[in-house]
């Protein structure tokens, strides 16, 4: 594969999140970054280092849906956006989608003992929801599929830091486009999050988290 790191600055304490430019059939960002006018130059100074401007990117894949890797697809307005169904809920935040997210996290808070009085300022200071993207996806992918221009690069659904995590490996050559499934500097957090069938039952997320690493070890991987 023909592959450009773009490191983007973020918001969070875990520090800056990488993109990946890959060139194919089709030009594919891997991954958008935050939606802060940092992630943004950032972006525009790492397509512009490889040789290439914004409206060159013909598609968007996102690895997973957390607002570090899912912002800045609003900059691609021609380009494919792909990525797992549930992703599409929090480019759409409707207002159905927005509060069962927030019923489950008050449900879940009062389970483990929270008293009343915290559950609403917790809930409340998540905040960030201006940090995604505001563009739905324009196709899904999922396990088995084969990544659009980029032949012999398979979707695996890789769950556990989060619901809608997928990888990407090129089957030829065995690199893996990982998102934060595994980082080299930094533990990846398995997060306790709504379940992609949108019922009210709990994701097991260190379990899946698990899996996903020891699944991770049996594909082989080169390099992710």
């Amino acid at each position: 594969m023909e592959v450009h790191k773009i490191v983007i600055p973020t918001p969070y304490a875990v520090g800056d999140v990488n993109a990946f430019l890959v060139k194919g059939d089709a030009l594919t960002l891997f991954d958008a970054g935050p939606k802060t006018e940092e992630a943004y130059e950032a972006i525009k100074w790492g397509l512009r280092s490889a040789g290439y401007d914004l409206k060159d990117v013909e598609q968007v894949v996102l690895t997973h849906h957390h607002p570090d890797h899912a912002g800045w697809i609003d900059a691609f307005p021609g380009a494919e956006l792909l990525g797992h169904e549930y992703v599409d809920y929090w480019m759409k935040k409707e207002p159905s989608f927005l509060q069962y997210h927030e019923q489950f996290f008050k449900k879940l808070l009062k389970e483990q003992g929270v008293p009343e009085k915290y559950v609403n300022r917790i809930l409340h200071v998540k905040g960030e929801i201006e940090l995604f993207g505001t563009i739905p996806l324009t196709g899904y992918l999922k396990e088995g599929d084969e990544v659009p221009g980029h032949p012999g690069m398979k979707v695996y659904e890789t769950p556990g830091h989060a619901q809608s995590h997928l990888i990407f490996v090129e089957e030829q050559t065995r690199e893996c486009i990982g998102g934060d499934l595994l980082l080299e500097r930094t533990s990846s957090n398995p997060l306790v999050e709504p379940p992609i069938d949108l019922s009210m039952e709990r994701p097991k997320s260190l379990l899946q988290y698990n899996d996903s690493l020891k699944r991770l070890k049996n594909l082989e991987i080169s390099k992710v």
